[in-house]
């Protein structure tokens, strides 16, 4: 589906992850968690985010896919040596984990790079 390559020197890392029962939530799903992301541009080459994909995957198996343009309404451009943070929000029925991927390019080349799993353990 996609034509995108791993690229190396960009990583992701997760930095927090926090519940915050005071975010708005739908009944069904009433468990949000703001997460703290940073991407970090370790390569030698100009570097803009286009997008993200996670799949959130519950306890009971049910899975939520969620892909879409930039990141919380940015398309960044991070040049070597530089990093970019930004905080979002999950929101659950039950404990579950997060994961997904960046997609993006790199003077003119698509890339993505692994977004790491991460927890989400309702109270």
């Amino acid at each position: 589906m996609y034509d995108f390559e791993y690229i190396e020197g960009v990583r992701v890392e997760v930095d927090e992850v926090v519940y915050m029962p005071s975010l708005h939530s739908p009944a069904d799903k009433p468990h949000p968690f703001v997460y703290f992301i940073t991407v970090y541009n370790d390569s030698e080459s100009v570097i803009q985010v286009l997008g993200r994909k996670w799949i959130v995957t519950e306890s009971d198996s049910s899975c939520v896919v969620v892909e879409g343009e930039g990141v919380i309404g940015e398309k960044p451009v991070i040049v070597p040596g530089e990093s970019f943070s930004y905080n979002s929000y999950h929101v659950v029925a039950r404990t579950g984990v997060a994961e997904g991927a960046l997609y993006g390019v790199a003077e003119g080349e698509k890339f993505m790079v692994a977004i790491p799993e991460f927890y989400l353990n309702c109270p």
